[in-house]
């Protein structure tokens, strides 16, 4: 089995948490190939240059011939190449699970929570765009933490 593994890679802290998970995955089975983009350096290299075809053909070549993405869905926003690369996913039909461990997601039935929902910028949960999520769930799942994203995994196996 081949896993795409979509996150943003140009922070340290971005890079060291792939690192961990890709590694919790690959020690998984030998059977699990896992294509991580920033250990391509021939378009991720930042002290060289990749042009942006370059970079799209390298990661669809290996998002395309993947039977499964790993989407990391947080931050303030979904990073935007993720985004791209779950949209492919599903023109592609190749299903996507998705990892979302903001902590603002707990507490869903605090009645303060709730209620604060209802005040304009009182929003006490973090928004992630439902279209992006829709996508995913079409095709796949979303989860919240490390361990059930690889129990899920394991199904797929």
């Amino acid at each position: 089995m081949k896993i795409y593994f979509a996150n943003g890679l140009f922070s340290q802290a971005d890079r060291m948490f792939n690192e961990v998970v890709v590694k919790q995955i690959r020690e998984m089975s030998n059977d699990i190939e896992v294509y991580l983009p920033q250990e391509n350096g021939d378009i991720n290299d930042k002290t060289k240059f990749a042009d942006s075809i370059k970079i799209a053909e390298e990661d669809n070549k290996e998002l395309l011939s993947s039977d499964l993405v790993v989407a990391i869905l947080d931050g303030e926003i979904i990073d935007i190449g993720v985004a791209s690369e779950i949209g492919l996913a599903f023109g592609k039909e190749i299903p996507v699970l998705g990892l979302y461990t903001d902590l603002r997601q707990h507490g869903a039935e605090n009645p303060e929570k709730l209620k604060a929902v209802g005040e304009i910028g009182e929003n006490p949960f973090q928004y992630v765009n439902t279209y992006t999520i829709g996508l995913i769930k079409l095709n796949g799942k979303v989860v919240n933490t490390i361990d059930k994203l690889l129990a899920e995994i394991k199904a797929y196996i």
